[in-house]
């Protein structure tokens, strides 16, 4: 080998171990850094729902340890036309990072894909929009909280079987089309089980009792209920209350909500069986914010999943004592 070719020869192999880079990886926010002020958009689906204004709380609550940022929240009302004119409203304003949980996915996906080719970094909480145009989705396992809890109901409330109901959110949104399918998934291991009615009420209480009062109507013999969420859960205890059905009927929710409407009081005081505990995922999606805005991160995880406790007779009291 001579000398020319031996050189050319150890020239290729550094530049195979070391290879030059033609241009750095770009932060995924326009302006980052540690000494900037940002302003985080966040367009919540509605303030109705106690799990929101749950989420909303924790997040402002959470935001005050962090001085460089300043959240601004809006009322998407549930309505997809009023969600998506406060996400372009955000996008005008050229907010330095967009916080979304969809009302409806489908109708929210082209306003959340208009953001992120705007150069404005997405963190989508708990409902995703369709497709994959957003920077990380914080969420708890729907499907995977569902079905524990269709597993708690299958071996610790009645596994000598009996007829079941199911309570489900509102269709068009992914976390209700998850727990439906969790839930019949966690029941499935118990034969003797058997479904007999399961209707939407859009996770509202006074649906919930409506549609809960007309299913016990119809199935007089349903001995436990699956709620979408704790809302619905309580408009299922007014409905069972009202059909003077109180300790034949087991209620199981979905949030763990504290408080003294929450889930967690309600299972403490022997109201429901159980209900299982959905993360509003405020602390993890403030730690994007901060290494996407602070620390200039260049890459984040595209999935965050929070997870979940299953608060029952064992636990509950303590959980909610803790809370006064």
């Amino acid at each position: 080998m001579t000398k020319a070719t031996a050189l050319l020869a150890a020239t290729l192999l550094a530049a195979a171990a070391f290879p030059v880079l033609s241009h750095a990886a770009k932060p995924l926010a326009k302006t980052c850094g540690p000494h900037d002020h940002y302003v985080i958009g966040f367009s919540q689906a509605n303030f109705k729902e106690p799990y929101r204004a749950h989420v909303n709380h924790e997040m402002q609550t959470l935001i005050k340890n962090d001085p460089q940022f300043k959240l601004v929240i809006a009322d998407g009302q549930a309505n997809d036309n009023t969600q998506v004119s406060q996400v372009e409203n955000f996008l005008t304003q050229q907010v330095d990072l967009l916080f979304i949980s969809a009302y409806e996915a489908a109708p929210l996906t082209p306003a959340v894909e208009r953001v992120m080719k705007a150069g404005i970094p997405v963190i989508e909480l708990d409902r995703k929009t369709v497709g994959r145009d957003y920077t990380s989705f914080v969420t708890g396992d729907n499907r995977a909280i569902a079905k524990q809890a269709g597993e708690y109901a299958a071996t610790k409330l009645l596994p000598q079987g009996g007829e079941v109901a199911i309570l489900e959110g509102l269709p068009s949104s992914s976390p209700a089309i998850e727990r439906l399918d969790g839930f019949k998934a966690g029941i499935a291991g118990n034969p003797k089980l058997k479904v007999v009615a399961v209707q939407p009420v859009d996770w509202m209480q006074d649906k919930a009792v409506t549609v809960f009062g007309a299913m016990l109507q119809a199935h007089p013999d349903i001995k436990l209920v699956y709620a979408s969420n704790d809302l619905a859960a309580s408009g299922a205890y007014i409905a069972t209350k009202q059909a003077g059905k109180l300790g034949q009927v087991m209620i199981i929710g979905t949030d763990g909500l504290p408080g003294p409407s929450g889930g967690i009081r309600a299972v403490a005081e022997g109201e429901w069986a159980a209900t299982m505990v959905y993360p509003t995922g405020a602390a993890q999606a403030l730690a994007l914010a901060k290494k996407i805005l602070i620390d200039c991160a260049t890459s984040v995880p595209k999935l965050v999943t929070v997870p979940t406790e299953l608060i029952d007779a064992n636990n509950a009291k303590a959980i909610y004592a803790k809370e006064q």
